[in-house]
This record gives structure tokens, C-alpha cells and sequence, in this order.
């Protein structure tokens, strides 16, 4: 027993007296980063160089294709015809019937008013030192805007009607007024399905799964076709307004699965806590639960905002000319026809950037929200 510990001193000592390994070699810098994101392994090297081959061979084409070859200004779309490139000329040809569809040509400023508000807005409600209070009665006061420019027959405006609204300026009506009614909707939905009260549960959940168990086009043509058929003649309802609480209740329907995950996500506790205090229903959803649930799923709830963005091309098919549906009215000119190429690119830019915008405000307020957790 003594040898063999005085053999494991040994031992010991003499492992201590060893000089330090050295830790394996790290390659750090762009090196580094290459290495682990872009050739950590046969396979990974491979798709990377087959993907670089892929950039190297298609984006100078597309630049050519884009800027070098292009051709900016032709009236008569003569220089198009013998371009090796895009014809640009196109939009700035058609530009204003893709914006602002079949709006009087002469009010077409209004359309245009509308688009900076919006835009405005959207700023506006990223700049977090403004309070939410003041943020929503701007919007308020936004949408009061947009409606007096749209409309008209105030303040020395003309009147127009909504069958001839057209362009980016419907497509931001129909987004704008989807999330505003969309989102209640989904609160009112969503509480309703955990009701206790089964009348109230069971019309939530009925509302829910037929509509989301319905695409979106099939919504729209019941709202803006079988709708009209079961109301009095006296009480016919716009066909834009129509579609928009079509838009409505599907956005609805879907958001309030989200915001039910997010009450879902709040402890029990918190009810308890809450009732412990004396709080009754209303005031315990409004100020403890819904706002911790609606916190939680800010990032799901972005996703349907946006996709709700991009639903709107879908109303074309009632009638309504949104950007999308006035761009492929611009392209039955026969003189322009062939560069519908040049066309859906610019309507593409102009959807990517306003989901961009969306996209960074959403993550403006998971970081402000974040920020408030810790």
C-alpha cells in the first residue's frame, strides 16, 4: 500500500513538472472565418466554390444586363428594340400609371402625398424615443390624411371615387387597414378561444378554422361576390371595402393563432398575481397579460405583417389595380409589351424595400424590448 502511493506521488510529481501543452491553433481574422463558416468540411467547400462559380458567371451578365447595355430614355421604345440590355425607358414611360393605376392623371399628387405619409410613418414609429401614445395618434391622424387626399370633396379637393384608386397608394390602403382591424381581430379571437364561455369559444374557434382552413382568393370572392347577394340593395357596401375587411378577417384569423401562443407563454403565476391584487379580467389582459404576450411573438407577428403586405396583390383579381395589377396594365401597350422583364424588377424593388423597412422596425422593437426584459 505504501510503495503503490509513493509510486502515484511519484507519478504526480513528475506529471507536474512537465512543461504546459500549448492550445491547439486557432486561425482567427478572415481566415479564421472562412475556415468555420465557408470550408469547415469537403462538402461545405464544395458548395461554396460551386456557388462562387455560379456569382462569378451570372452577376457581370447582370450588370451588363442591368446598367452597361441599358437604355434609359426612348419615347418610342426604338432604342430598346435594338438594345443588348434593359430597357429602363419602360418605367420611366409608365412610371406613373404603375404608381397611381387609373387616378385622375391631374390629381396624381395626392397619390404621391400619400406615399411620403406613409413613408413618414414608417420612420416615425422606428425613432424609439417617441412614446406609443403619440405614435398611434399620429398614425391616427395619418390615416385621416390619407382618406381626405384619396377621396377629395374636402377642402376644395375633387371627388374621387374608389373604383378609380389605383397603384401604391391602394396598396398601402388595403396594408394600412388590413393590420390596423387585422390586429384587434386577432386579440378578440385569440381571448376568445381560451374563454370559459362555450358560445364565445366555440364561434372563435369556428372563425378561425374555416378561414384559415380557406385560401385568401376564396375569402376575397366571398367577400366581394357571395357578400352582396344575402344584403338589401340599400345597403350595398364598396367593393374596395369589401375586400379590405376580407383582408381582415383573414389576417385575423392567422395572427390570432399567434397571439394565442403568446398567452399561452405567460406563466400562471401571472394570472394569479394579478387576481391577488384585485384586478378584474379587463384589467388583468390589458395591463399584465397581453402586453408580456404580445412582447413575446413580436417576431411572428412581423412575419405576418409583411406577408400581409404582399397579400394585397391578390385584390387585383376583384377589379382593384394595385401596384402589381396597374404594372401589368402598363405592359397591354404594345409598344412596351416585350420589356415586362424591366417592369415586375421595379415593382419587386419597390415591395423589397418597403418589407425591408417593415423587417428593421421589427427588429428595432425586439431590441428595445429586449432591452426592457434585462
Amino acid at each position: 500500500m505504501t510503495a503503490a502511493m509513493a509510486g502515484c506521488r511519484s507519478f504526480a510529481l513528475a506529471g507536474d513538472g512537465a512543461p504546459p501543452r500549448p492550445p491547439p491553433p486557432v486561425a482567427r481574422g478572415a481566415v479564421g472565418w472562412l475556415r468555420r463558416n465557408l470550408f469547415a468540411s469537403p462538402f461545405d467547400a464544395a458548395v461554396t466554390l460551386a456557388l462562387a462559380a455560379a456569382i462569378a458567371w451570372f452577376v457581370p451578365r447582370a450588370f451588363a444586363w442591368a446598367l452597361v447595355d441599358a437604355v434609359w430614355w426612348s419615347p418610342d421604345g426604338a432604342a430598346c428594340r435594338a438594345a443588348a440590355g434593359a430597357c429602363w425607358a419602360v418605367v420611366a414611360e409608365k412610371h406613373r400609371l404603375i404608381l397611381f393605376g387609373t387616378y385622375p392623371y391631374g390629381e396624381q399628387w395626392r397619390g404621391a402625398a400619400v406615399i411620403a405619409i406613409f413613408v413618414a410613418m414608417i420612420g416615425l414609429s422606428a425613432v424609439g424615443r417617441i412614446g406609443m401614445r403619440a405614435k398611434l395618434a399620429a398614425w391616427v391622424a395619418a390615416a385621416a390624411a390619407t382618406l381626405v387626399l384619396m377621396l377629395g370633396g374636402v377642402f376644395g379637393l375633387m371627388p374621387v371615387g374608389t373604383h378609380l384608386w389605383g397603384g401604391l397608394p391602394l396598396t398601402i390602403v388595403i396594408f394600412a387597414a388590413t393590420v390596423a382591424g387585422g390586429l384587434p381581430l386577432a386579440v378578440l379571437l385569440a381571448l376568445g378561444r381560451q374563454s370559459t364561455m362555450p358560445a364565445i369559444r366555440a364561434v372563435s374557434v369556428g372563425v378561425i378554422e374555416v378561414v384559415r382552413g380557406l385560401p385568401l382568393i376564396a375569402v376575397l370572392f366571398v367577400a366581394s361576390l357571395v357578400f352582396p347577394l344575402f344584403v338589401p340593395p340599400e345597403l350595398q357596401v364598396d367593393k374596395l371595402v369589401r375586400a379590405i375587411i376580407g383582408m381582415i378577417v383573414f389576417f385575423g384569423a392567422y395572427a390570432a393563432e399567434i397571439v394565442r401562443g403568446g398567452l399561452q407563454a405567460i406563466p400562471a403565476g401571472q394570472h394569479e398575481a394579478a387576481k391577488a391584487l384585485g384586478l378584474g379580467y379587463g384589467f388583468r389582459m390589458r395591463l399584465v397579460v397581453l402586453p408580456q404576450a404580445l412582447a413575446l411573438v413580436v417576431p411572428a407577428l412581423l412575419n405576418d405583417i409583411i406577408r400581409a403586405f404582399k397579400n394585397t396583390t391578390f385584390v387585383a383579381i376583384l377589379g382593384l389595380f394595385d401596384v402589381l395589377g396597374a404594372a401589368k396594365v402598363a405592359l397591354e401597350d404594345p409598344v412596351w409589351v416585350r420589356h415586362a422583364p424591366e417592369v415586375y424588377v421595379f415593382v419587386f424593388v419597390l415591395y423589397l424595400l418597403f418589407c425591408l423597412a417593415f423587417s428593421r422596425q421589427g427588429m428595432a422593437v425586439e431590441r428595445r424590448l429586449a432591452v426592457r426584459r434585462r
